[in-house]
C-alpha cells in the first residue's frame, strides 16, 4: 500500500504561491506582497518541498504553473479566502487586519482619495493599506487587487460596483480654440471638432430626459485627465472633463464651458470589487468610509463638483 504523506503548509506560503501564480513571476508577486524576492523564493521552495511536487516552472520571463500547480492554485486560493473569512468572523467589531490592496485613479487619487485612505489606516492600526495610482483600468483579479476606486461611467463587466458619490463634468475648450473653430451648439456638431479623449469612448449629453450619444474623433489622446487639461489649454480641441479638474481653469478664463444647454448625464465615483457573494470586511469598511467622507465633506468629491 502506498504511503500517504501528511503535509503542513503555512498559510503565508499559500498566499505567496497564489500571488506568484496570479502575477506570473516572483518579482511582481514580491512587489504586491511588499517583501523581498528572496522571501518569496524561500516560501515557494518551502511549499514545494512540503508537497513533494513542482508547482511552478521558472522561466526567463517569470514563472508558469505546472499541471499540478494549476490544480493546487485554485484550492489554495479558496483556502486563503476561507481563512480570511474566518478571521473576519471572530475579529472584534471594527478591528481590521491584514492587507487591503486598492487601485485608484492617478488623476484624482492623490488629491481626492488619499486623505480618505489615510483615515482608513488611522482607524485600523493593524491594517496594511497598499494603494496603486494609475489611470489605466487594472485587472483586479489578475493583478491581485481587493478593490478599485473608479470615476465616470461604468463599462459592462462581471465586477461588482457600489456608488459612493456623484461625478459631474462638462465640455471645455480654450478661448483660442473657440476663436479659431467656433463652439459646438448641439451634440451633432461634435463631429466637426477635434476631441481630446482617453481612448475611443462615447460622449453622452442630456436633451431634457433624452440621452444623446456621440462618438467624437480626435488626434490627441491620453489616459490621464491632467494631460487632457494641458491639451485643452493649449488649444488642441474640446475635452469632456470632471468639474473638479477644470474648476480653477474655468475660473481663470483659461478654459471656457461649451454646449452648456446639453449637459452630460451625472456619472459616479465607485468602489469596484471582484465578483463574489459578499464583499470582504475590509472592502466594506472602505466603501462605508468613502460614503461617510463624501457626505460630511462634499468638497472631497469635487471630482463631481
Amino acid at each position: 500500500m502506498a504511503c500517504i504523506r501528511e503535509t503542513t503548509v503555512d498559510i503565508e506560503d499559500l498566499r505567496t504561491f497564489v500571488e506568484v501564480a496570479d502575477a506570473g513571476g516572483v518579482s511582481p508577486a514580491a512587489r504586491r506582497l511588499g517583501v523581498a524576492k528572496s522571501v518569496v523564493s524561500r516560501r515557494l521552495g518551502r511549499i514545494e518541498a512540503e508537497l513533494g511536487v513542482q508547482l511552478l516552472a521558472r522561466t526567463t520571463r517569470g514563472a508558469a504553473l505546472t499541471e499540478a500547480g494549476a490544480t493546487f492554485r485554485d484550492h489554495a486560493a479558496r483556502a486563503c479566502a476561507e481563512i480570511d473569512a474566518a478571521r473576519e468572523a471572530i475579529l472584534p467589531s471594527g478591528d481590521l487586519r491584514g492587507r487591503l490592496r486598492i487601485a485608484a485613479p492617478l488623476s484624482f487619487g492623490p488629491t481626492h482619495f488619499a486623505s480618505v485612505l489615510a483615515e482608513m489606516a488611522r482607524r485600523h492600526p493593524q491594517l496594511h493599506v497598499h494603494t496603486a495610482y494609475s489611470d489605466r483600468f487594472v485587472d483586479l483579479v489578475a493583478e491581485g487587487f481587493d478593490c478599485a476606486i473608479r470615476v465616470g461611467y461604468l463599462q459592462d463587466s462581471t465586477l461588482v460596483a457600489r456608488c459612493v458619490g456623484p461625478l459631474y463634468g462638462k465640455l471645455v475648450a480654450s478661448p483660442d480654440y473657440l476663436d479659431a473653430h467656433g463652439a459646438p451648439e448641439v451634440p451633432g456638431d461634435i463631429a466637426m471638432h477635434e476631441a481630446l479623449m482617453q481612448g475611443t469612448e462615447a460622449w453622452q449629453f442630456m436633451d431634457g430626459d433624452e440621452v444623446i450619444t456621440v462618438h467624437p474623433r480626435g488626434r490627441f489622446k491620453a489616459d490621464n485627465g491632467t494631460a487632457l487639461i494641458a491639451a485643452a489649454v493649449a488649444g488642441l480641441g474640446i475635452a469632456w472633463l470632471p468639474d473638479g479638474l477644470t474648476r480653477d481653469y474655468v475660473a481663470s478664463g483659461a478654459l471656457v464651458p461649451v454646449m452648456t444647454r446639453y449637459p452630460p448625464p451625472p456619472a459616479g465615483i465607485y468602489v469596484i470589487r471582484p465578483p463574489g457573494q459578499h464583499p470582504s470586511l475590509k472592502v466594506r469598511a472602505l466603501t462605508e468610509l468613502l460614503i461617510e467622507c463624501f457626505e460630511q465633506a462634499p468638497h472631497l468629491a469635487e471630482v463631481g463638483g
